[in-house]
C-alpha cells in the first residue's frame, strides 16, 4: 500500500511513500509520519492511500507514524486546497498551518473566576439587543453585522445567539483579535457553556493546542475561542462563526500563506450553511461598504447597555505643550485618582524614545540589518531595531562627525511611564506593549492587576485598545492621536478614526463619568474630528467617496509580490523580469477580455532592507482579485526563480511596507 504525502513546503507535489507492512493499521488518511526527504528526515500529512503505485523510481518507505490517531480529514484537505488556490501557496503550506505542530497531548488549565461570571451575566437585556437576537434568530441571512457603539453589549448577544445554536446541536467558533481578549473571554464563557470550551491562541504551546484540536476532532466540545487561527477549528457540524472587532488587522496573518480570517470564516460558513455574524463599533471600509450596499445584513446598536454613557471627548492641541504629558491630561488624572478610578493611556509606539540623532550633523542611528532608525530602551539601555531584534549599545559621540550633541527625538511607551511616574509618584503604573508582550504570562498578569484595582494607570499600545470591559475607569487619555497618520498608507485615517473610537471605548462603561484626553498635533484632522463628535456615518461615508475617486479598495482588490534576497543586484533584476512577464501575460489578457491589471512597479519597499535582505515589491490592482491571481499564477508557472530569492505573496494586502 502507498500513502500520497504533503509537506509544509512551497512545493505544488503530492509525494507517494510505500506503507512498511508493520505499518499498515496506523497509516491512515489524517496522520502525519516522518519519512525521508532528500538528504533528511521530514514530518509529512497523509492525504490519501493507495493500493497500486506504478513508478519507474525506488519508492521510499515511511519510517514512522507519529498520530496515534487522525489529526484531520477531507474537510481540511478541502479547505487547504481553496486557500491554496486563493492564496497562491502550496496545499502542504495550506495544510500544515490549520494542524497543531505538537506530539504530545497536554492539558491546560481554564481559571474562573465565579464572582466575575456572576456580575457579568446580564439578566434582563435592552431593548435594542431584543431586537438584535430576534433579528438573528430569524436566520434570513448568511451574513450579520453587529454595528454598535462601544459598550453596547455585543458580547451578550454573541453568548445567547451561540447558546442557542449549541442547543441545535451545532457547533460555534468566536473569533477575538488578541489573545489577551481570550483570557477575559474565557472566564465569561467557561461557566455559561458548561464548560464544553476549547481554546486556541498562541500563548498555548504546541502540545496544549494538539490537546485542544483532538477534543474538537473528537466533538467534545461545543464552543471553541481563539484568535484568528482558531478559524480552522475541525468541527463536522459548525452552526455560527462570530467574529468581534472584524475590523482589527489582527486577523489578517503576516506570514506565509497570508490569509484573512474574514475571508476564511465566509468560506467555510458558505460550505456549512453556518451563520457569520461581525461586529464592531469601527467596520472596516470593507465592511462597511457590503452594509450599505444590503449585502451584509445590518444590525445597529446606538446605546450603551446598563447605566454606562458614552464619555464626554476633549482635544488638546500639543503645538504649545512642553512635556508629553498636556495640562490638561495631567489635571484629569489627578481628579480621576483622587475619585479612586482608573486611568488608561494609550501611546502606538513602544520602547522609551523612537531614534538617536547627531543635532549637528542629522545623522541618525539606525540598523545596520535594516533600512530603519534604532529605538531606544531605557530599561535595557540599548538601541532596538523593531524589524530584525537587533540591539547595540547608544553612542556619545556622532560617528559623522565627531559631535557631542547627540541625543533622541521623538517619545515611546518607557518615556511616558517615565514622566507619569514623576507626575504621580504615589500611583500604581503598568505598561502592556511589545515588550511586555513577550512574555505571554506577564500579560495576563498585568491585565488581571488592573481588573482587580491593583494598578491605578495602564500604559499601552494598541493592546489596551482592544475590546477591554474594566468597570472603574473613568478617564482615556491618548497621548498622540497622530501616529498612524504619519505612515504613507491610504488607510491612515481610517486606523487613525478606529483607534481613537475604540480607545476612547474604554471609559464610562458603567456611569456617565467617562472622559477621554485627545492629545494631538493635527485637531483639525477628519479622522479626529468625527472621532471626537461620534460622526460614525459623516466620516465613512467621506472616506468612501476618498476611496472611489482614487480607486482604492473597497473599490478595487490589489495583490502585492515583495522580493527579497542578499544580493540587491539579482533581487532587482528578477523583480524587473518578473515584471516584465506579468506585462506579457497582461496584455494577452487585455486581448481576450478588453480588460487589464493596473500593474504599479517594482519598486524599492518603503522598507527597503529588512534582516540584511533587499526588497521590491510589484503592486498589482483590479476590481475582479481572480485576474491578479491569475497573473501572478502564471507566471510563477513559466518563470525560473533565482537560488537565494523569495517571493512573498500577499492577496488583499492591509499595509504594504
Amino acid at each position: 500500500m502507498f500513502a500520497k504525502v504533503l509537506f509544509d513546503l512551497p512545493l505544488d507535489t503530492e509525494f507517494t511513500y510505500k506503507i512498511p507492512e508493520e505499518l499498515i493499521s496506523k497509516v491512515c488518511v489524517g496522520v502525519r509520519v516522518n519519512v525521508p526527504f532528500r538528504s533528511y528526515s521530514k514530518i509529512g500529512y497523509v492525504i490519501e492511500i493507495e493500493n497500486e503505485y506504478d513508478s519507474k523510481y525506488k519508492i521510499k518507505e515511511i519510517k514512522k507514524v507519529v498520530d496515534k490517531e487522525p489529526l484531520f480529514d477531507e474537510n481540511q484537505i478541502e479547505l487547504a486546497k481553496w486557500m491554496a488556490n486563493f492564496y497562491l501557496c502550496s496545499v502542504g503550506e495550506a495544510l500544515a498551518l490549520q494542524i497543531p505542530g505538537g506530539k504530545r497531548e497536554k492539558a491546560i488549565s481554564m481559571s474562573i473566576n465565579e464572582e466575575d461570571i456572576s456580575t457579568r451575566k446580564i439578566d434582563k437585556l435592552s431593548i435594542e439587543q431584543e431586537n438584535a437576537l430576534e433579528i438573528l434568530r430569524k436566520k434570513e441571512s448568511a451574513l450579520y453585522y453587529l454595528y454598535g457603539v462601544t459598550g453596547s453589549g455585543k458580547s451578550e448577544i454573541y453568548f445567547r445567539f451561540a447558546k442557542e445554536i449549541i442547543k441545535e446541536n451545532k457547533q460555534v467558533i468566536y473569533l477575538v483579535p488578541e489573545i489577551t481578549l481570550t483570557h477575559q473571554l474565557i472566564q465569561q464563557v467557561s461557566k455559561r457553556f458548561d464548560n464544553e470550551v476549547a481554546i486556541l491562541h498562541s500563548a498555548m504551546t504546541k502540545s496544549q493546542r494538539l490537546s485542544q484540536w483532538l477534543k474538537i476532532f473528537k466533538n467534545e466540545v461545543s464552543i471553541v475561542i481563539g484568535v484568528r487561527s482558531a478559524i480552522f477549528a475541525p468541527f463536522h457540524n459548525l452552526g455560527l462563526v462570530i467574529m468581534d472587532e472584524e475590523h482589527e488587522n489582527s486577523y489578517k496573518s503576516s506570514q506565509t500563506p497570508r490569509y484573512h480570517a474574514r475571508q476564511i470564516a465566509q468560506h467555510i460558513c458558505k460550505k456549512n450553511n453556518s451563520i457569520l455574524i461581525m461586529g464592531s463599533a469601527t467596520p472596516s471600509l470593507e465592511a462597511y461598504r457590503l452594509m450599505k450596499e444590503n449585502k451584509i445584513k445590518k444590525i445597529e446598536l446606538l446605546n450603551r447597555v446598563g447605566f454606562g454613557i458614552m464619555p464626554k471627548m476633549k482635544i488638546v492641541n500639543m503645538i504649545n505643550e512642553k512635556g508629553i504629558i498636556s495640562r490638561d491630561l495631567e489635571k484629569e488624572i489627578d481628579i480621576t485618582l483622587k475619585n479612586k478610578k482608573q486611568v488608561i493611556l494609550f501611546l502606538n509606539r513602544r520602547g522609551f524614545s523612537y531614534y538617536f540623532h547627531c543635532r549637528s550633523c542629522g545623522y541618525e542611528m539606525q540598523c545596520p540589518n535594516c533600512s530603519i532608525s534604532l529605538t531606544y530602551h531605557k530599561h535595557t539601555n540599548s538601541m532596538v531595531c523593531h524589524y530584525c531584534g537587533y540591539k547595540t549599545k547608544p553612542i556619545s559621540i556622532c560617528p559623522e562627525c565627531n559631535s557631542l550633541d547627540v541625543g533622541y527625538r521623538g517619545f515611546g511607551t518607557e518615556m511616558v511611564e517615565q514622566e507619569i511616574k514623576s507626575l504621580f509618584p504615589f500611583a500604581k503604573v503598568d505598561r502592556l506593549d511589545g515588550d511586555v508582550a513577550k512574555d505571554k504570562k506577564q500579560i495576563f498578569e498585568v491585565l488581571d492587576k488592573f481588573k482587580n484595582g491593583e494598578t491605578n494607570i495602564l500604559l499601552g499600545t494598541q493592546m489596551v485598545a482592544k475590546g477591554f470591559n474594566f468597570p472603574n475607569v473613568e478617564l482615556v487619555g491618548i497621548v498622540l492621536a497622530d501616529s498612524a497618520m504619519n505612515i504613507p498608507d491610504f488607510r491612515s485615517q481610517e486606523k487613525t478614526y478606529a483607534l481613537i473610537t475604540q480607545v476612547a471605548g474604554r471609559a464610562g462603561r458603567f456611569n456617565d463619568k467617562g472622559k477621554v484626553v485627545i492629545q494631538t498635533l493635527q485637531p483639525d484632522n477628519i479622522a479626529i474630528q468625527k472621532a471626537l463628535n461620534s460622526e460614525r456615518e459623516t466620516f465613512y461615508d467621506t472616506e468612501l467617496l476618498v476611496r472611489k475617486e482614487t480607486d482604492f479598495p473597497p473599490f478595487s482588490r490589489q495583490l502585492n509580490l515583495v522580493f527579497r534576497g542578499l544580493d540587491k543586484t539579482i533581487t532587482s533584476e528578477f523583480s524587473e523580469a518578473f515584471e516584465e512577464k506579468l506585462s506579457y501575460l497582461n496584455s494577452l489578457l487585455e486581448e481576450k477580455t478588453n480588460d487589464s491589471v493596473i500593474i504599479y512597479g517594482p519598486n524599492e519597499c518603503s522598507v527597503f532592507k529588512i534582516a540584511n535582505n533587499y526588497r521590491y515589491n510589484i503592486l498589482l490592482q483590479h476590481d475582479k482579485i481572480t485576474y491578479c491571481q491569475w497573473l501572478v499564477r502564471e507566471t510563477l508557472k513559466t518563470i525560473k526563480i533565482p537560488k537565494g530569492i523569495y517571493i512573498e505573496i500577499d492577496v488583499d494586502p492591509l499595509q504594504i511596507i
